[in-house]
């Protein structure tokens, strides 16, 4: 079994940092659906300002406030406007990773959903893996490459 990506909130905004709630990280219903992020999931944080990592869990917000907040220890590694990666993550069989479909959701400064991505892994004729990004439209979109240095 392997820990894959299954999706993720990239680009959120922190709206708040509780210190004084018991733990985890409170995210709008809305967002968490459109990535597959289930309340009481555990997630991945990275904070994009300080690079901070940390691992908490979804309590689910009110619908449609587009908060971000992080409660409890969480509160002390991001500040209200950091943009935050939030990650959750399954454990797959390998021979599997090719159904796989996670989406990605971008936002705005003001938390609103600017893109919706896809992630696919495909194997080609001599079984090697291939990974692509693709749009709502299902239309491939560029990977960043390494630049060749002439």
């Amino acid at each position: 079994m392997r820990k894959i990506v299954a999706g993720k909130l990239h680009g959120i905004h922190v709206t708040e940092a509780n210190l004084n709630y018991h733990g985890s990280i409170t995210l709008d219903p809305d967002h968490c659906e459109a990535a597959g992020i289930l309340p009481m999931e555990f997630v991945e944080i990275w904070n994009k300002n300080s690079g901070a990592r940390i691992s908490t869990y979804v309590i689910l917000g009110e619908r449609g406030s587009r908060c971000c907040i992080l409660n409890g220890a969480a509160a002390r590694t991001c500040q209200p406007g950091d943009p935050i990666i939030v990650c959750n993550s399954i454990y797959l069989n390998e021979a599997h990773i090719t159904a796989l479909k996670p989406r990605i959701v971008t936002f705005d400064q003001d938390n609103r959903i600017s893109e919706r991505l896809s992630y696919s892994v495909d194997l080609d004729a001599s079984g090697r893996y291939s990974f692509s990004i693709h749009d709502e439209a299902n239309e491939a979109l560029a990977i960043p490459a390494l630049v060749s240095r002439a």
